[in-house]
């Protein structure tokens, strides 16, 4: 998943008004938190990492070498799989008790991003959606992305180019339908690559959802990742001269055509993260 220019300044802007703040104690309730509390002093004690510190420091080997582009060996990536297919939502102290959850606006209701940690070769976060929420169809250029539903149903829709198709205008390119379904948590962690796996995707909450997510690398404009948004439009739409697909196939293909500027009804704010901290 990711966010547009617009949207990510929005979200650094809280981001940078939390981190100047004391750290708040109401992203879950009081019995989830005391169970937490309980966890994370039993871990303590037994001398074991929290599973976010062990996500944390997986991430750090799969990415150790990574560039834009190059996709993690398939033992790394069977490794950071196999972490965040452990991962529940009590590791990471999100519940759909939480207030961002009831979202009670008029329209498509705001998605919160909840910050875990950054740097340069991947990006941890948790992205909680009302039901109904939306995360528009976009793009993870040159990106290797982990996801894993935490708790909820959500319906992916997801695509990938189709290599060397002719074009009816340089803003739209054919595509492949990769996935097109509902998932319900707990399921297995989905990884889209930068060429394959369903790169371009669109996330639709059916009920309450939070999906952690691992990019790596980031999102970054200085170096040309920016995250772009599409409209999507039936194979029928376009007709392109080289381009010929059987009937019985054309619903899996779509033309993709670029947004020109980020979704107006999108919404992501920036929520503390209270779950357990990193230690670099």
């Amino acid at each position: 998943m990711g966010a547009g220019t617009a949207v990510r300044d929005r979200v650094r802007k809280d981001l940078s008004e939390i981190s100047n703040k004391t750290r708040p104690i109401v992203s879950s309730s009081p019995e989830i938190r005391s169970n937490s509390r309980k966890r994370l002093q039993r871990r303590s004690k037994r001398g074991v990492i929290s599973p976010v510190q062990k996500l944390f420091e997986t991430c750090k080997k799969v990415f150790a070498d990574g560039k834009p582009g190059v996709v993690p060996s398939q033992e790394h990536i069977n490794m950071l799989r196999a972490v965040l297919d452990e991962i529940k939502p009590e590791d990471v102290d999100v519940s759909s008790k939480m207030p961002c959850f009831r979202s009670k606006s008029i329209g498509r209701p705001p998605v919160t991003y909840l910050h875990i940690y950054k740097c340069h070769s991947f990006s941890m976060g948790i992205f909680c959606l009302p039901p109904n929420g939306v995360i528009p169809l976009h793009n993870h250029p040159e990106m290797t992305v982990f996801s894993k539903l935490l708790f909820g149903t959500m319906h992916i829709k997801s695509y990938d180019w189709v290599a060397d198709s002719p074009q009816p205008s340089s803003d739209t390119r054919l595509a492949k339908v990769k996935v097109d379904s509902d998932f319900t948590a707990p399921c297995d962690t989905s990884i889209l690559y930068p060429a394959d796996g369903g790169n371009m995707h669109c996330f639709t909450a059916k009920t309450a959802c939070a999906v952690l997510d691992v990019l790596g690398p980031p999102y970054s404009d200085p170096a040309g990742r920016h995250c772009t948004y599409y409209f999507d439009h039936p194979f029928s739409s376009f007709s392109v001269d080289g381009v010929e697909v059987g009937e019985e196939e054309k619903e899996e293909y779509e033309w993709l055509k670029e947004r020109e500027e980020e979704p107006e009804d999108l919404t992501v704010t920036a929520m503390m993260y209270s779950g357990p901290i990193i230690k670099e």
